[in-house]
């Protein structure tokens, strides 16, 4: 079920992405603050290579035996998840219609009129909508979205996610997982209203997408064929290693001495290029024309002083997100451990999120 604001159990939120699974699983005392929520479990498990391909689940069995191996090692007795498409797989469009409706007489006329917004047999999309509130244009009529994706984007993920003893209950889409963690992100550091414009670049294995929002909405997306990947693969190609070995030299330390200066340094200098190039992208498709800070997601904001560097060559403050700095955590995990891949776990924060709305 390809599904927005219904009601649902807990349940634990489940990344898939390019090269690794990752899940979360938080509960919820009393509010909605950072505060008030509490890591339970989590795990990150890699992928083998090319069972995720552009976004897309190419080897269903592989990835549900490596959910299965990330329920397992992160302990999580749930049995239901909250899963992603990238926005890349969604068309999503912000219609007008009457505030009359009830919701099932809106999913019908939605339904009638579907074939003028999505460019493909209706038959072959799962679609879903909801209402985000009162239209500028008046006359009681408030503004609805309208997402689809094609069936086998969405029935990918819930086999997969079968194979691994979860029932995907809900399908969302990464642009509004992202959103959902900024607003803990926002809280965490108690500068709700200061900040109108973020920038949040999560930086993938082989993308970098560019989430914007204005005052907590997402505004822009957009996905550039950049990732952490390349980083790998130049230190494998210099100091001929298996892929394996130099993802865990990168991530440990221990490569020789020119390593921080012939192949991070202009990786970052790299990285720093594609999001100002994705930041004039945004400006020059929008009525924006700056941004008030950038967050970077993904497992290579990890990598020491690439905020810094970022931030000096593109003149915008930038920091590296965690939407854990402010919850409590299990007494079995180790915050130094989670911090760790803290950056990478954005969406599947967002996705976990969806347990209490």
């Amino acid at each position: 079920m390809f599904t927005f604001g219904r009601k649902k159990p807990a349940l634990v939120g489940l990344d898939i992405s390019s090269t690794a699974i990752k899940l979360i699983e938080l509960s919820q005392t009393a509010g909605t603050t950072a505060s008030a929520f509490r890591v339970e479990n989590y795990a990150v498990e890699p992928l083998p290579p090319n069972a995720v391909v552009e976004k897309k689940i190419a080897n269903i069995q592989a990835v549900g035996e490596t959910i299965r191996k990330a329920v397992a090692s992160s302990g999580t007795k749930a049995k239901v998840a909250a899963a992603a498409v990238s926005g890349s797989a969604v068309i999503t469009k912000v219609i007008s219609m009457s505030a009359t409706l009830s919701d099932a007489e809106m999913e019908a006329q939605i339904q009638l009129e579907a074939d003028q917004y999505i460019p493909y047999p209706l038959e072959e999309v799962n679609i879903d909508f909801d209402v985000l509130g009162p239209s500028d244009s008046g006359g009681n009529m408030v503004d609805v979205l309208l997402a689809a994706s094609r069936q086998e984007n969405v029935d990918d993920r819930v086999a997969a996610s079968e194979i691994g003893g979860l029932t995907a209950t809900i399908i969302d889409v990464e642009a509004y997982a992202v959103e959902s963690a900024y607003a803990l992100l926002m809280d965490a550091r108690n500068e709700e209203g200061e900040e109108r414009t973020v920038a949040i670049a999560d930086i993938g294995a082989t993308a970098t997408t560019l989430h914007v929002l204005h005052n907590g909405q997402t505004v822009y997306t957009r996905e550039q064929n950049f990732g952490g990947l390349q980083l790998i693969e130049e230190v494998q190609r210099r100091y001929g290693m298996a892929r394996d070995d130099a993802l865990r030299q990168v991530i440990a330390g221990g490569l020789p001495d020119n390593y921080t200066t012939e192949i991070l340094g202009p990786f970052k200098e790299a990285l720093a290029q594609q999001i100002g190039r994705a930041l004039q992208f945004f400006y020059s498709a929008s009525t924006f024309n700056h941004v008030d800070r950038i967050v970077l997601a993904g497992g290579v904001a990890s990598v020491r002083g690439i905020d810094e560097l970022v931030e000096e060559r593109l003149g915008t403050a930038t920091v590296v997100a965690n939407p854990f700095t402010h919850m409590s955590l299990s007494s079995k995990l180790r915050s130094s451990a989670l911090n760790k891949v803290a950056p990478a776990l954005i969406i599947a924060v967002g996705l976990a999120l969806r347990g209490f709305d």
